[in-house]
């Protein structure tokens, strides 16, 4: 009987305090080998500490951190076998670009010839090739980064830790960036635990990722699987644009359940659970799954309403729909042709907005402090 694959990475019931704040609370984590695992959240809410947990910059006060299935927690940051790359690239800016690469070696006493081989490979592989002699100065802040990321790959660690490593560039250079670091993680086969705040940073990149609130992982999964069914309504509103409805249940039809919101709309959704009648719950719409149109579409879950504004996104036009029975919602719709397709609808007509039953999620209520209960 085979043995069961280990993690590059895993922490079990992981907890780090300040003081009397608790950064990070009863953690479980595990990244298998060659993947890209993002961290995703707002600001405070624990990645980055995780991250230094995982580093060891930082030393839990509970739990276990596992690399390569060895408990690190007694071990410093160097003889961990993972390398970390953050925002500011700290770069040395006295040395050239190749003995920037190379400090690392130098450090470990790798003799200078395997040195010379491993810096020119992986400046190749961050294509960088030519730039060796150059400075930091005489570098763009793409060019930093990549230097960074060398710097980072020649050590060949089992993880390699990135902090919000694409914050300090312009938003054009970032999603360029964002395509060639995850081309570049396929390449090496190393495993990527990556922090940002940013959503659309850690849809594109990751193949698993986890949402964090107040020290805690909330829903972790593919980024379809977090984008397409999230399992809260922080969850929901934090990965895009999201509409909500409050409301109550009243009856369950198999796969389906009825609800009536605030705004006195009844409305199908898909639920796989059972729902008692009753039960107030949230129901989430995103925008590109509702229709706009200017005359009544056949089917369920319509709504009338006038647009109050259109914005232009270039590739999308967003619409704000003011609903007859009160309440407001958010529609965004694909512009195709020369001049786009939504010739009618503009501000101030009157519309009509649709979705199928399997576009509305229903979400448990959050309660009134802001914490969200779990339907379980």
């Amino acid at each position: 009987m085979a043995a069961p694959a280990v993690n590059d990475v895993e922490l079990q019931r992981v907890s780090k305090r300040y003081g009397g704040i608790r950064a990070v609370e009863g953690i479980d984590l595990r990244v298998g080998h060659g993947q890209f695992y993002s961290l995703l959240g707002p600001s405070g809410c624990g990645k980055t500490t995780t991250l230094r947990l995982i580093a060891g910059f930082e030393q839990p006060d509970e739990g276990r951190v596992l690399i390569g299935g060895r408990d690190v927690a007694a071990l410093p940051p160097y003889r961990r076998d993972v390398n970390t790359v953050f925002q500011h690239y700290a770069l040395f800016p006295h040395m050239s670009v190749a003995e920037n690469v190379a400090f690392g070696l130098r450090e470990k006493k790798v003799p200078a010839a395997e040195a010379g081989e491993r810096v020119s490979q992986a400046l190749a592989m961050v294509k960088l090739a030519q730039l060796g002699g150059r400075q930091p100065r005489e570098l763009s802040g793409g060019q930093q980064q990549r230097v960074a990321l060398a710097r980072a790959l020649v050590n060949r660690p089992t993880v390699l830790l990135l902090d919000e490593p694409l914050g300090a560039l312009d938003l054009k250079l970032r999603k360029e960036m964002q395509v060639e670091l995850k081309g570049l993680q396929q390449q090496v086969g190393i495993t990527f635990v990556y922090v940002t705040h940013d959503q659309e940073e850690a849809l594109t990149m990751s193949d698993r990722m986890a949402v964090m609130q107040d020290g805690r992982i909330l829903q972790e999964g593919t980024p379809r699987q977090i984008y397409e069914h999230p399992g809260t309504p922080f969850v929901a509103d934090f990965i895009g644009l999201t509409n909500f409805f409050q409301g109550v249940v009243l009856e369950q039809e198999r796969d389906r359940v009825l609800v009536e919101t605030a705004e006195a709309l009844r409305v199908w959704c898909a639920s796989g659970e059972r729902t008692r009648p009753g039960t107030l719950v949230t129901v989430a719409v995103r925008p590109e799954k509702i229709a706009i149109d200017t005359t009544p579409p056949s089917g369920l879950n319509v709504a009338s309403g006038r647009v109050v504004a259109g914005i232009f996104l270039g590739d999308q036009t967003e619409y704000r729909v003011r609903l007859d029975h009160g309440g407001e919602v958010v529609v965004r719709r694909q512009n195709v042709g020369l001049n786009g397709s939504n010739a009618g609808v503009a501000p101030g007509s009157q519309v009509y907005v649709s979705w199928v039953p399997d576009a509305g999620l229903v979400l448990p209520r959050p309660t009134e402090q802001g914490r969200e209960v779990s339907k379980e």
